[in-house]
């Protein structure tokens, strides 16, 4: 039940690959396209009676319900995670692929009927049990589907494809700025994506090592639910740790590298409304451009050893861009840059690493589980980053707290299972 190790390149293998790169790409523009919209979008809701409070009061009234619904998002996308990998092992990585696109699309495009800031947290938590559920069906398909020695590239393919996404929202941002008056058409802009679904569902084809994996199941049940199996007998350890090590990278990127667009927004100040799609653009390019080259050239390290050299990296990036002056131009779009190349890295590595710790059966419940769980244990930070803006005085302040966790990353590591060298497991 390997994957092919034909040198020729099939036509299926370029549409699982198309189609893992566009939805994940799509994901990307979806999770991207709430932070670019936050500031206008909340700014438009604040209630009046806050207003009369200051500046201040509005700044941390906002800063409340941006933690308060990216933890929504958070929690959907975990638990659409679990759903959809286990949906994609039941019935195929294609079939819940399409319906995951479908789902974020089409509730990403109803906030454009939003009033309340409430009306978000519902419907962001509904989008991102869809954007969960992408990530751990694209990665299985593209990997099950592609030759071995192919796989680092593949990891860097999909991961690069989410920060394509952030690209493309940072470029409509440009050529169509938010504001308080255009936010609205944004989000139904963000409905596109339901396209997609025709592209999966007639041309794509199903994973052969899954319909194996799968008949060979059917044949010898194993008598086990497969959430069961993950946390089961000897892949419980190898589990535990993989969310440790995810869990470090959400809290860092939800509880702090996602503040950038709000930050540098309140330092450019409302007479430059397209600042924060600049920071989202070259963001974006660098997180390109490093969540392609991770998982190449760490390929050739243990799987401890470059979770460890990336979390050094992000963490004397985090230091340079926090704590040091900040005032908005090229040096701050300079710093922002090598934010993205160094935070967002993880993303590359992860398509490498997590499909390497279950068989096939089991591989996209285990994977969403590993990886979307690390959104869950993101969740308090997530608050308690709110907070911390509100406390510490800024979103720079709160940052340069909580981007402290990838030191922990250092030691986490070395409880990770070491995968290196070996080949998907059937």
């Amino acid at each position: 039940m390997q994957a092919s190790d034909k040198s020729t390149v099939t036509s299926a293998m370029q549409m699982t690959l198309l189609a893992g790169f566009l939805g994940w790409m799509m994901d990307g523009f979806e999770q991207g396209i709430f932070p670019m919209l936050a500031s206008p979008a909340l700014n438009s809701m604040v209630p009046s009676d806050v207003v009369a409070l200051g500046a201040q009061a509005a700044k941390g009234w906002v800063g409340d319900w941006m933690g308060l619904i990216t933890s929504a998002y958070l929690l959907g996308a975990a638990l659409g995670g679990a759903a959809f990998g286990w949906l994609g092992d039941r019935v195929g990585r294609v079939r819940a692929m399409s319906l995951s696109i479908l789902f974020y699309s089409l509730f990403s495009g109803l906030c454009y009927f939003a009033h309340e800031p409430w009306h978000f947290l519902v419907l962001r938590f509904l989008a991102s049990l869809g954007m969960g559920g992408e990530w751990a069906l694209g990665v299985a398909l593209v990997m099950e589907v592609w030759p071995e020695r192919h796989r680092s590239k593949m990891a860097g393919a999909i991961g690069m494809a989410a920060n394509a996404g952030f690209v493309l929202v940072g470029v409509v941002g440009l050529l169509y700025p938010a504001t308080g008056d255009t936010w609205r058409t944004h989000f139904l802009i963000s409905a596109a994506p339901a396209l997609l679904t025709l592209l999966v569902r007639l041309f794509v084809p199903e994973s052969e090592r899954w319909k194996q994996a799968a008949q060979a199941e059917a044949a010898a049940p194993t008598g086990r639910s497969k959430i069961g199996e993950v946390f089961g007998g000897g892949l419980l350890r190898s589990t535990l740790a993989a969310i440790l090590l995810t869990s470090i990278v959400f809290i860092a990127t939800w509880g702090a590298v996602q503040w950038v667009s709000l930050w540098v927004d309140s330092l450019a100040g409302p007479s430059n409304p397209r600042a924060k799609a600049y920071a989202m653009v070259v963001l974006s390019v660098g997180a390109c451009i490093s969540t392609y080259l991770a998982p190449v050239l760490l390929a050739r390290f243990s799987r401890r050893t470059g979770y460890q050299l990336l979390c050094g990296l992000a963490l004397l990036t985090c230091l340079w861009l926090y704590r040091t002056p900040a005032e908005w131009g090229p040096l701050m779009l300079l710093k922002i840059f090598t934010l993205g190349l160094t935070s967002t890295a993880f993303f590359g590595f992860f398509p490498l690493y997590l499909p390497e710790l279950f068989p096939t059966r089991i591989r996209a419940t285990g994977q969403g589980i590993c990886f979307n769980t690390g959104r869950i244990v993101a969740i308090p930070f997530v608050i308690f980053s709110g907070k911390l803006v509100e406390t510490l005085g800024g979103y720079q302040q709160a940052a340069a707290t909580v981007t402290l966790v990838y030191g922990l990353g250092l030691f986490a590591a070395l409880l990770a299972k070491e995968t290196s060298g070996r080949p998907l497991e059937d």
